[in-house]
């Protein structure tokens, strides 16, 4: 599977885009669909997924809804199971706490987990904002810890980085 990722919009919103054999899934569409659309070239998009409802992950959202055939996968419509769609599998993992409808989309084939605002390189999301909570927050970071530690872990903001590390160096995993 290729990662691509998007920077968008004036906050620097980590939009990701999954290739797999001439699909692709769109994963947080900020707000730049034409930089997002031109990262896509032909693959066909066979969904959507969002891992929270913050304006700036889901700006170019719009755009993908008017196209019928692509699933739109949000905390609204989503169970804590395994998903199949096109050639890609994922687990759903519910990390709340930076909001109340915040998820992991987690690709075990790829070793790989894509966080949204819960967990940064060296920081996580804060917990401030309506319908955060920090002590949700707390939950959420030690249900995380029982994954295997080399997994990537792609936030929605900075640098990717692994479990292990964010284990072993992030002062919110203390």
């Amino acid at each position: 599977m290729e990662v691509i990722k998007v920077i968008t919009g004036a906050i620097e919103e980590n939009c990701y885009i999954l290739k797999k054999d001439n699909m692709c899934l769109v994963i947080d569409p900020g707000d730049d669909f034409p930089k997002i659309k031109e990262k896509i070239g032909d693959s066909k998009v066979v969904g959507v997924l969002v891992t929270h409802s913050h304006f700036d992950h889901v700006g170019a959202l719009r755009n993908f809804l008017n196209k019928r055939s692509i699933k739109v996968f949000k905390k609204s419509n989503l169970q804590e199971r395994e998903y199949e769609l096109g050639n890609f599998k994922f687990e759903v993992i519910y990390t709340p706490g930076h909001s109340a409808d915040s998820v992991t989309f987690y690709f075990k084939e790829d070793k790989c987990m894509f966080v949204g605002d819960f967990i940064f390189n060296g920081s996580i999301g804060r917990c401030d904002l309506p319908t955060g909570d920090e002590s949700v927050m707390k939950k959420s970071l030690e249900n995380i810890k029982k994954y295997d530690r080399d997994i990537k872990l792609y936030p929605g903001h900075g640098d990717d980085t692994t479990l292990g590390n964010e284990i072993d160096n992030n002062i919110y995993f203390k």
